[in-house]
Protein backbone atom coordinates (compact mmCIF):
# COMPACT_ATOMS: atom_id res chain seq x y z
CA UNK A 1 0.00 0.00 0.00
CA UNK A 2 1.24 3.47 -0.87
CA UNK A 3 -0.49 6.52 0.60
CA UNK A 4 0.09 10.04 -0.70
CA UNK A 5 -3.29 11.33 0.45
CA UNK A 6 -1.69 13.03 3.44
CA UNK A 7 0.06 15.35 0.98
CA UNK A 8 -3.20 16.26 -0.78
CA UNK A 9 -2.54 14.03 -3.81
CA UNK A 10 -5.93 13.00 -5.24
CA UNK A 11 -4.77 10.02 -7.32
CA UNK A 12 -1.55 8.44 -8.56
CA UNK A 13 -0.13 5.18 -9.86
CA UNK A 14 2.24 3.38 -7.50
CA UNK A 15 5.19 1.38 -8.80
CA UNK A 16 5.44 -2.31 -7.94
CA UNK A 17 8.70 -3.30 -6.28
CA UNK A 18 9.79 -6.96 -6.65
CA UNK A 19 9.01 -9.45 -5.16
CA UNK A 20 5.52 -7.92 -4.76
CA UNK A 21 2.84 -8.57 -7.38
CA UNK A 22 0.46 -5.69 -6.58
CA UNK A 23 0.40 -2.31 -4.87
CA UNK A 24 -2.59 -0.23 -3.82
CA UNK A 25 -2.23 3.54 -4.26
CA UNK A 26 -4.46 5.56 -1.89
CA UNK A 27 -5.24 9.20 -2.61
CA UNK A 28 -6.70 11.96 -0.44
CA UNK A 29 -10.28 11.78 0.82
CA UNK A 30 -12.21 14.92 -0.05
CA UNK A 31 -15.79 16.14 0.38
CA UNK A 32 -17.86 16.31 -2.80
CA UNK A 33 -21.45 16.84 -3.81
CA UNK A 34 -23.14 13.73 -5.25
CA UNK A 35 -26.67 12.93 -6.34
CA UNK A 36 -28.38 10.47 -3.97
CA UNK A 37 -32.00 9.48 -4.61
CA UNK A 38 -32.39 12.43 -6.99
CA UNK A 39 -31.20 15.08 -4.53
CA UNK A 40 -27.77 16.61 -3.90
CA UNK A 41 -25.90 15.23 -0.89
CA UNK A 42 -22.44 15.63 0.60
CA UNK A 43 -20.08 12.64 0.54
CA UNK A 44 -16.41 12.02 1.24
CA UNK A 45 -14.77 10.37 -1.76
CA UNK A 46 -11.34 8.79 -2.09
CA UNK A 47 -9.56 7.41 -5.16
CA UNK A 48 -7.56 4.20 -5.06
CA UNK A 49 -5.55 2.61 -7.86
CA UNK A 50 -4.32 -0.98 -7.96
CA UNK A 51 -1.21 -1.74 -9.99
CA UNK A 52 -0.78 -5.43 -10.88
CA UNK A 53 2.13 -7.36 -12.34
CA UNK A 54 0.22 -9.43 -14.90
CA UNK A 55 2.94 -12.08 -14.92
CA UNK A 56 1.83 -13.02 -11.38
CA UNK A 57 -1.74 -11.71 -10.99
CA UNK A 58 -4.56 -11.82 -13.50
CA UNK A 59 -6.39 -8.52 -14.03
CA UNK A 60 -9.69 -10.15 -13.04
CA UNK A 61 -8.27 -10.99 -9.60
CA UNK A 62 -7.12 -7.38 -9.24
CA UNK A 63 -10.62 -6.15 -10.11
CA UNK A 64 -12.14 -8.55 -7.57
CA UNK A 65 -9.74 -7.25 -4.91
CA UNK A 66 -10.76 -3.65 -5.66
CA UNK A 67 -14.45 -4.58 -5.52
CA UNK A 68 -13.96 -6.26 -2.13
CA UNK A 69 -11.97 -3.25 -0.87
CA UNK A 70 -14.73 -0.88 -2.06
CA UNK A 71 -17.39 -2.91 -0.26
CA UNK A 72 -15.42 -2.94 3.00
CA UNK A 73 -14.42 0.72 2.93
CA UNK A 74 -18.01 1.80 2.25
CA UNK A 75 -19.40 -0.36 5.08
CA UNK A 76 -16.58 -0.83 7.64
CA UNK A 77 -18.85 -2.69 10.07
CA UNK A 78 -18.56 -5.63 7.67
CA UNK A 79 -14.93 -6.04 8.75
CA UNK A 80 -16.06 -6.87 12.28
CA UNK A 81 -18.28 -9.77 11.25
Amino acid sequence: MSNLGMFGIKSFSAIINPPHATILAVGAAEPRVIVKDGTPAAATLMRVTLSCDHRAVDGVLGAQLLAAFKGLIEKPAGMLV
